[in-house]
Order: C-alpha cells, then structure tokens, then sequence
C-alpha cells in the first residue's frame, strides 16, 4: 500500500496545523452528521503529500506497544472533558479506524484516519453552535496527536 492516501474531502472547518516529526502538517475533519444521539465525523492527520501513518506520529524512540487507537482515545476523552456525555458510568465516545493496518501486529502502519463518534452533554452542546462543538473535537483531535510523540 502507498504511504499516504487522499484525505476523504476538504475540511469542513478550517484544518489546524500539527508538527509531524520536523515538517509541518494538518488536522481535519468532515462535516459532522448525527444518528440516534451520536456526533459523528471522520478526523484525519495530513501532510502536503496526503493522510499519513500513525507511526509518523509515534515517539522517536518507535511506537508503543498498545495500538495508537488505545492511546488517542483517552487522550481525546480527557481533552473532551465536561463535553462527553457519561452513560451507565463510561463516556459515550468511540474511535474507529478507517483503514485497518496492513500488518495487525504493526498497528502503527495504518492511515492515521478515524471514524469518531461522541454523545455530548445536552446542555453543554445545545449552548454551542455545530461549528463551536466542531472545533472543540477538531482542537481536542489536535492536542490527543500531539501527545503520541509523547513516550
């Protein structure tokens, strides 16, 4: 498979700008739709030649062992917080790849793309409009990359 790949679209807000290794980059994300209660949108990383992988994103040291999914999903939930809506004890937020990795046992390989999908507080988002809620994940997306460089 290539090493980038077309991102899906143009950004439905404006991209934020993200430091992949030394070369600049963008977060993005598509309009976001709603399906019963659930915020949907798919969020990507991009260079100036297209999507690139997770392990672009990784520690210089290398990846970690526990798939990038596993470490960006806390993070994203943390930098959500007060946002997420809690049912039955867990936050309503979950994270899909778009793409699996060529490799299951390189999780690292795949595409740095992902299906997301939150429930947000009520309250909270109804004082929000669809592009401030839109910006919040987007901005949250960016702070949970940036932190997988993180050892």
């Amino acid at each position: 498979m290539p090493d980038h790949f077309p991102p899906p679209g143009p950004s439905w807000l404006r991209e934020e700008e993200i430091r992949i290794g030394h070369s600049p980059g963008h977060v993005a994300l598509t309009r976001p739709s709603e399906l019963d209660g659930w915020w949907l949108s798919v969020l990507w990383v991009a260079d100036a030649e297209g999507i690139v992988r997770f392990r672009e994103l990784a520690p210089t040291a290398g990846p970690p062992p526990d798939p990038p999914l596993m470490r960006l999903g806390p993070a994203l939930a943390g930098a959500l917080s007060g946002l997420i809506l809690e049912e039955d004890g867990r936050l309503a937020i979950r994270l899909a790849p778009v793409a699996p990795p060529d490799d299951p046992a390189r999780p690292w390989g795949m595409p740095a793309v992902i299906r997301a999908a939150f429930k947000f507080e009520p309250l909270r988002a109804a004082t929000m409009r669809d592009t401030e809620l839109a910006g919040s994940v987007l901005t949250a997306f960016r702070r949970a990359v940036e932190s997988l460089a993180r050892p």
